[in-house]
């Protein structure tokens, strides 16, 4: 059973609600180690996502991702907007026309984003980035998918190594973005990009259950 894009579309609005509720809890990771506003560019790209999503009623899965792509790309600034931006771009275009997202599809897009992310962020594991939490999460999608789990299963899979991945950065020095400009300083703060990775594929897993 794969996810429509109406599933696809009600996962979106979802993560756009966990978005909002941790909007403080990003801004302040942020503001140790950044400028401040990753809560807020997420958030305000969210909200964008989801009254974009509300007037066009995209007909695919692939669809709702190439929305949610193109509006965080056109109004979100910092490294939130083209990150998530091309991992979702990444992923729209992996899925094309496809109807449904099944096990092998969502595998297969979580890697189009990882590669997405890394073609633009130029980040590798242990830079203290999303990406630390970005890898592990495909790396457990894929595990998990071929050990048979659905789609919500490989969703929790993912979402879980996320949160291991995102709490590996507190530990790292960021080689990565403004905080790599504290040098040994960022250690001992948890990479804000890297959390709001895990808190999105936890949204999108619950969706799907």
């Amino acid at each position: 059973m794969g996810c429509t894009a109406e599933q696809v579309t009600r996962a979106v609005i979802e993560a756009a609600g966990v978005v909002a509720e941790h909007r403080s809890e990003l801004i302040e990771l942020d503001r140790a180690i950044g400028d401040a506003d990753h809560g807020e560019n997420l958030n305000r790209g969210f909200v964008a996502i989801v009254e974009a999503l509300a007037q066009a009623s995209p007909q695919t899965p692939g669809a709702v991702l190439k929305i949610a792509a193109t509006t965080l790309i056109s109004k979100v600034g910092g490294a939130a907007g083209p990150l998530y931006g091309t991992a979702f771009l990444r992923a729209a275009t992996k899925l094309g026309d496809r109807s449904e997202v099944d096990v092998e599809a969502l595998v297969e897009v979580l890697r189009a984003a990882l590669e997405g992310v890394q073609a633009r962020g130029k980040a590798v594991e242990g830079d203290a980035t999303m990406v630390d939490a970005l890898l592990p999460a495909v790396a457990a999608a894929e595990v998990a998918a071929k050990g048979g789990a659905d789609v919500a299963g490989v969703l929790a899979a993912a979402a879980e190594a996320a949160d291991k991945g995102a709490e590996s950065t507190v530990d790292l020095v960021a080689r990565k973005g403004r905080a790599s400009y504290l040098g040994e300083r960022a250690i001992g703060h948890l990479d804000p990009g890297a959390r709001s990775t895990a808190l999105l594929l936890h949204a999108f897993a619950e969706a799907a259950q």
